[in-house]
């Protein structure tokens, strides 16, 4: 009699782990969404803010590095974002040692990401009215090459504000009308700051002589992208009033881009306008890519400001 042979218990078949859609091409890596883009992100007593806007706008664009401008915030805002660097070498932060407003803020951010190395440059609030989930969106046409400025725009279809009252959105609303009709522009929102830029074209712009000021910083620099030939984008926005802490918005801000859009234009009637640009054309995305961009800042005299560099493995983005 023949013993039977016992039977073999078939080895359990091994799945190969899923592979991330998108994440390779033809076998090739593809690099991560937002590489070489910098956001440029001032702050000022946002302590309750700088921990999640930091975290969610680095999930948008996971390529990009997030530059934090800190005006010596009091309740300790730059103490964490240099934690949030030394944890995270996407993140680097530029130190200021007193508040010398918005305008000044973005320009000193602009100078560093553009000596960085950056092909593109967005700028945002800190407070959780630009929303990063919009980020792709906002510098997907600067990526692709059809645009050359992109504006998240409140005031154009799909867009629009929650949380303000009739008197905010009057003043915002009727601060755009007023610059777009002065100042001969196309665009609908002028008054906002949520943007991206190609890096060429933000170079392009003598940051000397603007008037860096707070609400009217806005309006000037695309009326010099505009008059130096940049192709303008907007994309809608959906802006919410800040989630913690108080709005920076004040009288004298108002009045002061009154006063600047109204020169503005009288000083371009008279041919006078201080930097005036030249035609930018339309110029390849790559042109940067051997090497940073020259770009002079005159700063306000008084405090200097300081660079808390991660570490370089996260340099240029």
């Amino acid at each position: 009699m023949t013993t039977p042979r016992p039977r073999r218990t078939p080895a359990p078949t091994r799945r190969k782990p899923a592979r991330t859609p998108a994440a390779t091409l033809g076998g090739a890596d593809l690099p991560a969404i937002g590489t070489g883009t910098w956001v440029i992100l001032p702050t000022y007593n946002e302590a309750d803010n700088i921990r999640s806007i930091s975290a969610a706008i680095l999930a948008s664009l996971p390529g990009a590095t997030l530059l934090v401008v800190d005006d010596g915030s009091p309740d300790g805002t730059g103490t964490i974002a240099d934690e949030l660097s030394a944890a995270d070498s996407r993140i680097r932060v530029r130190h200021r040692t007193a508040k010398q407003g918005l305008g000044r803020a973005y320009l000193d951010g602009f100078a560093v990401a553009l000596g960085g190395g950056a092909t593109t440059i967005v700028q945002m609030d800190a407070d959780w009215s630009h929303d990063p989930a919009t980020l792709p969106t906002l510098v997907g046409p600067i990526v692709d090459g059809s645009s050359d400025l992109v504006i998240g725009s409140r005031y154009t279809a799909g867009g629009g504000v929650v949380d303000w009252g009739l008197g905010r959105r009057l003043i915002s609303r009727g601060g755009s009308v007023f610059a777009k009709t002065v100042l001969r522009l196309g665009p609908n929102d002028l008054t906002g700051g949520f943007k991206a830029w190609r890096a060429p074209t933000l170079a392009s712009i003598p940051f000397e002589g603007v008037h860096a000021g707070g609400y009217v910083f806005q309006i000037e620099m695309t009326f010099r992208a505009s008059r130096g030939g940049a192709r303008i984008r907007e994309v809608p926005i959906t802006f919410r009033d800040r989630r913690v802490g108080q709005s920076k918005m004040s009288r004298r801000i108002v009045v002061e881009a009154l006063v600047v859009v109204v020169t503005l234009r009288f000083d371009e009637v008279r041919g006078r306008v201080v930097g005036h640009l030249p035609h930018i054309g339309r110029r390849a995305p790559d042109e940067i890519a051997g090497g940073p961009i020259p770009v002079a800042i005159r700063d306000s005299p008084g405090p200097t400001a300081t660079v808390a560099e991660a570490p370089s493995a996260g340099k240029g983005g």
